[in-house]
């Protein structure tokens, strides 16, 4: 039995992928999901979340978690630069809230994978 010569242009598959996440986006992701896949940070959210206004002071971090306030610093910049949350500077110390809009981001591109 002998191969046809020649293969019908319609006898390839169409693929099914149609779009995906930009370059851009697929690293926004990427980096929101690696600052959450330390739980040291998802305690550090924990505890913003359940702060007084939805916000906590650095200073007030820093014993729950039983870690030095520089270490903290370095987690919070983390989760800051990952979008998950704000920062503001009142005096010597930097308060964070959570940025809602990220966790609703990461958990829309989640669904779009």
């Amino acid at each position: 039995m002998s191969l046809p010569a020649t293969i019908e242009a319609t006898s390839c598959c169409v693929p099914s992928v149609t779009s995906s996440l930009s370059v851009e986006d697929a690293e926004r992701v990427a980096r929101v999901f690696k600052a959450l896949g330390d739980p040291t940070r998802v305690r550090l959210l924990s505890l913003i979340a359940a702060g007084e206004g939805g916000e906590a002071c650095i200073c007030d971090l820093t014993a729950p978690i039983g870690l030095s306030q520089g270490t903290v610093s370095h987690h919070m910049k983390l989760l800051a630069d990952a979008g998950l949350v704000s920062r503001e500077q009142r005096g010597k110390w930097a308060y964070f809230s959570l940025n809602g809009g990220a966790l609703d981001a990461a958990s829309d591109a989640l669904r779009s994978v």
